[in-house]
């Protein structure tokens, strides 16, 4: 519940008249004068996505948090500001940037460029400052006002300060007999409702003649600090020094006392209006309180805070390197850990230690799926300078690792080899050089090059001088297998790499190789052994928090028993490697329950979101979804376009038994435009899979088409596909009419669907309802068409339709 916002009537409607002129409202005014809570009232009428700014300090900063607060994010190679301006576009929500610093984060550009590419997007800023834009509207907060000397003692200066007395325990005041004070106090604030507050709970605590007459928030917040016991006035000045809000554990470890301590002592404060309390148990301050606490902060305090972050880190980092799971107690107070990490790296003193932490965290937060803090932690970390050459080598690997599933799966290579470079200073150049080219292996596997997988994997395996990586790495080789459908390799390096004892940082190899070994199965048509392996490894994998790998082996599990209840996760907080997976089985789920328009936009948006981050078998599957959706939808000309391309991925990547798919796709549309050719595409398919004895199934098992004796030899070469074997199949399938080349050509057909509606004007938020897909797959659509089309906006695209109608 919302406190009163006493004596601003006039403001609210001046606010009020604003929004509906204006699409962008700058609230300003002093520190203390309620512009915060003067737009919460407001805004408590509309949908509104507020943003806490106080503490962002670089644009970036401020659209990221607009996007999360949003719940839209940029897909790979996409920019933030253009993310943004999707985000908000046609959507009827009040963005309210909180305390932003303008004049900082020179967001007033950018805020005016998203509101020009837009149609209705609407921004509230409350600032100390105006940004000065065109299209900013401004509404000025000042002081309540304070009733003068021969004025009688009412009005909202007056309500408030006695509503604060009263709340904060004080002696009941009497406006006739202590006039004298009341005025004395009331002036000395200048009617800001915050210095207001701070002087009633001073009254309160020592009375109406022993407070002081402050005339600054700085005074106010002096004051305060003098009246308070050591130890909270230590607490105070501490907890200015921390942008973040913080839970009582490092709360103690801050003001090296107990638990129980640090809550009384936080208590007091809150009771004070110097900390508020958040429903989630965290502590924070106002900005114009934490500003004044910080100044009064003493080098020692400084120290203190440094030491007792970093004392906390240490403490709650997992032991060893490769622990963590996705439920450390930790990850609660993760801004407390970046800032402990980050501070301790840019002190050379310190920068050991913080290397370490941020090395033991990372398993936690790859197993929470949570890249881009671990990208934001290991680049900040590595951006400091050089540390132990060891650790060094592992953050950069690590952050490597993150990078490339926060922007796409190549994106980390640059960070590899930097990890390269801080290996041939370590103890044992080998040990790091053998570990890199195992995650460089998992690149390649997830882009779909498993030849360079593969060699990186066996490189791997040949420099590692004691061991340790070759699990990971005979892992990969696994993978690769499967993927290839060398079945009885994949099983004898499976079993190579799971040994009869796992040790807890080898938990998820394990259940990632029981997953392998469940695949295996279900291409060879062991069902029943398919569906009891992975749903083994889903209940282990949920007992042990190992969430990532849990969740894609639950991803295959759906796809096998229908009854089987999946786990609620947020898809746009999944890193790419693993959302894309989940969303393509969305899309299936939604197939098998007919409706196949929608499945076909959730294909196509995980075949652009596959492409542009570069994880080659997403997009393959991806693609055996859209094309199956589309011969449902009767598109048969674009089911076999997706087919094709899909085919042309499979021989580049040489993975046969999808190529046996997409031939089995492809045979099941010729046989419905009466080809002869669709039993020789059967035969090809069943070519692929004999020699690897593996079965139709899923979309495969849908097509029956009796093969062929043989499939034409020119399209095979041994027990794969010729090199020529698309081609060929193109020419047999291709149409005979030619229509007229359009610059829209390039467009998938969900991307045309898109920019049809468009050139008609609908907003992203009216095309998903149209299409029955969510307004972030209809972004995703537009993200796409401009890289394509080389345009950013609209208009320029709505034109480009028009013109190749």
């Amino acid at each position: 519940m919302l406190s009163p916002c006493l004596g601003r009537d006039d403001v609210q409607r001046a606010l009020h008249e604003a929004l509906e002129e204006s699409r962008w409202v700058t609230v300003v005014g002093p520190p203390g004068s309620g512009k915060t809570l003067l737009v919460r009232h407001v805004a408590a009428t509309a949908a509104a996505s507020w943003v806490d700014a106080r503490n962002l300090r670089t644009i970036d900063d401020v659209l990221v948090a607009a996007l999360e607060s949003l719940d839209a994010e940029t897909a790979p190679g996409d920019s933030l500001a253009g993310a943004l301006g999707r985000a908000v576009d046609g959507r009827a929500c009040l963005l309210v940037l909180d305390g932003l610093d303008l004049d900082t984060t020179d967001a007033g550009p950018v805020l005016q460029s998203v509101l020009e590419a837009t149609n209705d997007a609407r921004v509230v800023v409350t600032a100390l400052t105006t940004a000065g834009q065109r299209a900013e509207s401004v509404v000025r907060v000042g002081p309540l006002p304070v009733p003068s000397h021969r004025a009688p003692l009412e009005g909202p200066a007056v309500e408030i300060f006695l509503r604060r007395i009263r709340a904060a325990g004080g002696q009941p005041v009497d406006l006739a007999e202590q006039a004298h004070e009341v005025r004395r106090l009331l002036r000395a604030t200048g009617g800001l409702p915050l210095l207001i507050e701070q002087v009633a709970v001073q009254s309160a605590l020592v009375g109406l003649s022993n407070a002081m007459s402050a005339v600054s928030l700085d005074q106010a917040v002096d004051s305060a600090h003098d009246l308070l016991d050591e130890a909270s006035a230590t607490a105070l000045r501490r907890i200015g020094l921390l942008d973040f809000q913080v839970g009582l554990g490092v709360l103690a470890q801050v003001l090296d006392v107990t638990v129980r301590e640090a809550a009384d002592v936080a208590g007091n404060l809150v009771r004070r209006s110097l900390l508020e309390l958040d429903p989630q148990g965290h502590f924070d301050m106002l900005s114009p309180i934490r500003g004044r606490a910080r100044a009064l902060a003493t080098p020692e305090d400084e120290a203190a805070v440094r030491a007792g972050l970093l004392a906390w880190a240490q403490a709650h980092a997992p032991t060893h390197d490769n622990y963590g799971a996705a439920d450390a107690e930790w990850l609660n107070d993760l801004p407390a850990m970046r800032h402990a990490v980050l501070t301790a790296c840019a002190d050379p003193a310190t920068r050991a230690e913080g290397y370490s932490v941020a090395n033991r965290i990372f398993s936690s937060l790859y197993t929470s799926m949570r890249a881009r803090e671990a990208v934001e932690i290991l680049e900040g970390a590595l951006a400091s300078g050089d540390g132990p050459a060891a650790i060094g080598a592992q953050i950069a690997r690590r952050a490597g690792i993150a990078a490339s599933e926060m922007r796409g799966t190549y994106e980390g290579l640059w960070l590899l080899s930097r990890s390269d470079e801080h290996a041939s200073a370590a103890p044992i150049p080998e040990e790091q050089l053998s570990k890199t080219a195992s995650i460089r292996a998992e690149m390649h596997l997830d882009a779909g090059d498993l030849a360079s997988a593969e060699a990186e994997a066996r490189r791997a395996i040949d420099l590692d001088p004691d061991g340790s990586i070759t699990r990971q790495a005979t892992r990969t080789l696994a993978d690769v297998y499967t993927s290839q459908g060398r079945f009885a390799e994949a099983t004898e390096a499976a079993a190579a790499a799971m040994p009869a004892r796992t040790t807890g940082d080898e938990r998820w190899i394990d259940l990632s190789l029981r997953t392998l070994l469940a695949r295996i199965a279900l291409e060879q048509g062991r069902i029943a052994e398919a569906v009891a392996a992975t749903r083994a490894v889903v209940v282990e994998a949920r007992e042990l928090a190992e969430d990532r790998v849990g969740l894609l082996a639950e991803t295959l599990l759906r796809n096998l028993d229908p009854t089987w209840v999946a786990t609620d996760v947020v898809r746009e907080t999944l890193p790419w490697a693993v959302r894309l997976p989940v969303l393509a089985q969305d899309g299936r789920d939604l197939l098998v329950r007919g409706d196949a328009r929608r499945a076909a936009g959730l294909a196509a948006d995980v075949v652009a979101l596959a492409d542009s981050a570069r994880l080659g078998r997403d997009g393959v599957d991806a693609r055996l979804l859209l094309g199956r959706a589309l011969v449902d939808l009767g598109d048969l000309d674009q089911a076999t376009t997706t087919y094709l391309t899909a085919l042309d991925h499979c021989r580049t990547m040489r993975l046969p038994l999808r190529a046996a798919d997409v031939l089995d796709g492809l045979a099941g549309v010729a046989r419905v435009r009466d080809l002869p050719e669709s039993r020789e595409l059967a035969a090809a398919a069943f070519a692929l899979r004999t020699p690897r004895k593996a079965v139709r199934w899923g979309y495969s098992a849908d097509y029956d088409v009796v093969p062929a004796g043989r499939a034409p030899q020119e399209w095979l070469d041994g027990d794969d596909l010729s090199a020529d074997a698309v081609s060929l199949i193109t020419a047999v399938l291709s149409r005979t009419a030619s229509a007229r080349p359009s610059v829209l050509d390039a467009l998938t057909a969900a991307e045309r669907q898109v920019a049809e509606r468009v050139a008609h004007g609908l907003t992203s938020r009216q095309i998903a309802e149209e299409l029955y897909v969510s307004p972030r797959t209809v972004d995703a659509h537009l993200t796409h068409i401009y890289r394509k089309l080389d345009i950013n906006t609209r208009a320029r695209l709505a034109a480009l339709v028009v013109d190749n109608r």
